[in-house]
């Protein structure tokens, strides 16, 4: 096999959309006199989705920005549309290239994506080079003291801070070597929604700033609100979190350059902050190292949990029709929007799994449908935490109560009511449970205007201690 550094290399763009502080753009730059960059439109993933998806529409929105960028550098990104794990391979040998370099993914689907397009290189005589970039630690680079993977967030975030120091999350300088960009190989540019069998969504409606200009944006902005984010961040009526969710589920901005600066920052309002992006590597090396929780639980003995299976509840769970104002705001906005603030997760997924007793997975399957920032590690932890089949997980016996939620998180009742316009009648805190209380309107309790409860939270609190109590000698 020839020495890949006398050939050019190709860069393939997944979830890490930007041109800079890039660990696989480097390296290729670095070791290679010209250097290709490319983006698949990959069908495997794109024919399961329906045609209008506000992330495939991000995206291609990013791609532009990253394209036009490229081009100014004098290089170029080059799109095709089709199954990503032919696609590469086919276009590393058309431009003979010695090496495929790109930022490595954990999840299982992913992992063996990337094993079979490194098969079918290295049986065209081309390398394949994986590199860490969207996480500062990755695998098996924080273990036990025994050497195994963690389980439990504490000690995990603990030894996360004991090892991280300025080398892990200092940047890769790309712009040393841009002039390395090979030229154009033609002025096809990014295609259309169209052209990929897409139609628009309401992205732009909801003004959702889209690549690196829109997240170095979002970024500036927070690093303003940063110190109060412990203030503020369990308050979805106020603008207490970063909202870069999505910008890192992508990859239009850098991880390592978030952490350092939650890193260096002295208060408790990035350290709470810094906590979160840890969480985010913790869940990933979960998902690396135990690939069954995709569709089980962590813990195997939360399999035998006698989940119900009531349609009816979880389509009305879906459409935010479930009659407990702030469940049914937050799920109103998801649908709306893509976007749902992280306590309202946390509220949500309780209320499906504990009050209504369906199983996490299909909850989960419903926000990996509807987020524009789905990231499965993430999501699939998240899950498992709510329903208590997860590793560190909430326990089992710890259940939300959705009207307490409600009254601590959003007092005002401001969430709820630009979200669920049929409760603006309701005064005061009679909002958090209108079915309880004076001071509605009178048309409030007619069905067809807002639903009653669908189930009394007292009694399916008892019914779902019931369900777990049986697991209880194998908690």
């Amino acid at each position: 096999m020839p020495d890949p550094t006398d050939t050019p290399a190709l860069v393939w763009f997944r979830r890490d959309l930007r041109d800079d502080d890039h660990a696989a753009l480097y390296l290729a730059l670095r070791k290679h006199a010209r250097v290709f960059c490319a983006f698949v439109f990959d069908t495997d993933i794109l024919d399961a989705l329906p045609r209008r998806d506000r992330r495939v529409e991000f995206i291609r929105e990013s791609l532009v920005e990253l394209d036009a960028s490229l081009r100014a550098s004098g290089g170029q990104l080059i799109v095709r549309h089709g199954k990503a794990r032919e696609q590469i391979v086919r276009l590393a040998v058309e431009l003979g290239v010695g090496a495929v370099y790109a930022n490595g993914d954990y999840e299982p689907a992913t992992i063996e994506r990337d094993a079979d397009v490194a098969r079918s290189l290295f049986d065209a005589g081309i390398g394949f080079v994986s590199s860490k970039d969207q996480v500062i630690f990755e695998k098996d680079e924080i273990l036990t003291q025994s050497g195994r993977p963690f389980a439990v967030f504490t000690p995990y975030r603990n030894a996360w801070l004991r090892k991280a120091d300025a080398f892990f999350l200092s940047s890769w300088p790309v712009h040393r070597y841009r002039h390395r960009l090979a030229p154009p190989i033609d002025h096809a540019g990014v295609p259309t929604l169209q052209d990929i069998g897409f139609e628009p969504t309401n992205l732009r409606e909801l003004a959702l700033p889209c690549g690196m200009h829109g997240a170095a944006a979002t970024w500036t902005d927070f690093q303003r609100r940063i110190d109060r984010y412990h203030e503020l961040r369990d308050f979805p009526a106020r603008k207490g979190v970063s909202y870069l969710s999505v910008h890192l589920r992508f990859g239009t901005l850098s991880i390592r350059e978030l952490a350092r600066f939650a890193w260096q920052r002295d208060s408790e309002g990035a350290r709470a902050w810094l906590s979160e992006l840890i969480w985010r590597d913790f869940y990933q090396q979960i998902l690396y190292h135990h690939p069954h929780v995709v569709a089980r639980a962590f813990r195997p003995e939360y399999d035998s949990v006698q989940w119900l299976d009531n349609e009816a509840h979880f389509r009305a769970w879906c459409e935010g029709r479930t009659g407990y104002p702030i469940v049914d705001a937050a799920m109103r906005q998801l649908n709306q929007t893509g976007y749902m603030h992280n306590r309202l997760r946390m509220i949500t997924a309780s209320f499906l799994t504990k009050d209504l007793g369906i199983h996490w997975l299909r909850g989960e399957r419903y926000f990996a449908q509807q987020l524009n920032d789905y990231d499965l590690a993430a999501n699939n932890g998240g899950w498992q935490w709510a329903a208590s089949t997860g590793c560190d997980a909430q326990p089992w016996f710890r259940i939300f109560n959705p009207v307490t939620q409600s009254r601590k998180f959003d007092p005002d009742g401001d969430f709820i009511r630009r979200y669920v316009p049929e409760l603006t009648g309701v005064s005061g805190k009679v909002i958090h449970a209108p079915w309880a209380g004076p001071g509605t309107s009178s048309s409030l309790f007619d069905t067809r205007a807002y639903p009653p409860p669908i189930v009394d939270h007292d009694a399916a609190r008892k019914a779902c201690l019931a369900r777990f109590s049986r697991l209880k000698p194998h908690a």
